[in-house]
């Protein structure tokens, strides 16, 4: 960035705010889903499952994630410029840390709780007993930004959370250098957009070696916060945003080919997350690839379109995303739990989950969160 740009009052990106919330919305559908898929091993599980949702599934799992933490990116731009990094990394322990505390505590036990009742028949532990083994835990600094570890203890959904506070303080001392370094990069970009595409090779690099990981929606968690460092030195710098709009169309094509060319390595019998045979390498480069193409082409595409202030209805969910990502997993599985029983087709009971675990979300937030300063505070809202 210029010192010029520096200065100038950031433009508001409202379409990435959409994005945004449009992405944790579609996390209800994608979890419930996840209920009658063959191959993940979700807290409660359909008797009955289909393939077919493994193919939908990995259409999100290739572009959703790592286009959130790209949008957290282009956020702590704008808040570094207004707190500067010490105010930042405060700002970010009161917004991330606290929901993070205060969830794990509270809501994360409970799909702990529920997939151990849904796998034995024969477990009739209360939660009230329950709860407490779940905070039985010990340091595993092994497992960074992961410190906490126990028998049943996990943080579940919020690994959204942890690697984002943790990218967050790791990026505040290295704002102020690391921003004058972009400035050297976007001007190269200005000139030959199809540089861009180079940003694949990092990415490709930290999947093929250290491998994909399930529990984090299929990513590296080490490639989020490539991620997240572009949405922070790039994705507002007007040349940038100029290339993308430029390449959008052939490299979402492009990001077609390439996510269908990962099929053959995602259906083989080795693990295509972590083995090291040449066909499970090729497909994690593969799969980077797509990710890397789909996330720029949506950047380029939805910045073509005229910026207008989003209405009412996306108004309110831009604003309550953190809450509804806090919120939804919990409610997901409990609902799950109990629809997973019923005698009826599988489309029918992923619609229940799906329209009651919404509904009951959306009216948690309204009543229960947004409403109060304590509330708002508990889930990283500001007063």
């Amino acid at each position: 960035m210029t010192a010029e740009t520096e200065r100038a009052a950031p433009v508001r990106r409202f379409e990435l705010d959409v994005l945004r919330a449009l992405v944790v919305v579609g996390l209800v559908f994608f979890h419930a889903a996840l209920v009658f898929d063959p191959d993940d091993d979700f807290y409660v599980k359909n008797a009955g499952t289909t393939p077919v949702i493994t193919v939908f599934a990995g259409f999100g799992v290739v572009w959703a994630m790592p286009m959130l933490f790209l949008v957290a990116g282009l956020g702590a731009r704008h808040s570094l410029r207004r707190r500067g990094p010490r105010g930042f990394a405060r700002e970010r322990l009161l917004r991330l840390g606290v929901p993070l505390v205060f969830a794990t505590v509270l809501l994360c036990p409970l799909p702990q709780w529920l997939r151990l009742r849904a796998a034995d028949p024969g477990y009739h532990e209360s939660y009230r007993h329950f709860w407490p083994r779940f905070l039985t835990v010990h340091l595993d600094l092994g497992d960074f930004p992961f410190v906490l570890d126990g028998r049943y203890f996990e943080t579940g959904h919020l690994w959204f959370v942890v690697l984002l506070l943790a990218f967050c303080l790791l990026l505040a001392p290295v704002a102020v250098p690391l921003a004058a370094s972009a400035e050297r990069v976007a001007r190269a970009v200005e000139r030959r957009p199809a540089l861009l595409l180079l940003f694949v090779l990092p990415l490709a690099v930290v999947n093929a070696l250290l491998g994909l990981e399930e529990d984090f929606a299929g990513w590296n968690r080490w490639a989020y916060l490539l991620f997240f460092l572009f949405g922070y030195a790039l994705a507002d710098d007007e040349r940038v945003r100029a290339a993308l709009r430029r390449i959008a169309v052939p490299v979402g094509v492009a990001g077609l080919v390439l996510f269908g060319a990962t099929a053959p390595g995602f259906m083989a019998e080795d693990d295509p997350f972590t083995a090291w045979t040449p066909l499970a390498v090729v497909t994690r480069v593969l799969f980077s690839a797509a990710g890397w193409c789909w996330v720029t082409a949506i950047l380029g595409l939805l910045d073509r379109q005229p910026r207008t202030r989003p209405g009412p209805v996306l108004g309110y969910l831009t604003i309550a995303a953190l809450p509804l990502y806090v919120l939804h997993q919990p409610v997901v599985v409990a609902f799950a739990y109990g629809v997973v029983g019923w005698n009826a087709p599988i489309l029918v009971k992923y619609a229940a989950i799906v329209a009651a675990s919404l509904a009951v979300i959306l009216v948690v937030y309204e009543y229960g969160v947004r409403r109060t300063r304590v509330t708002r505070f508990l889930f990283g809202m500001r007063p």
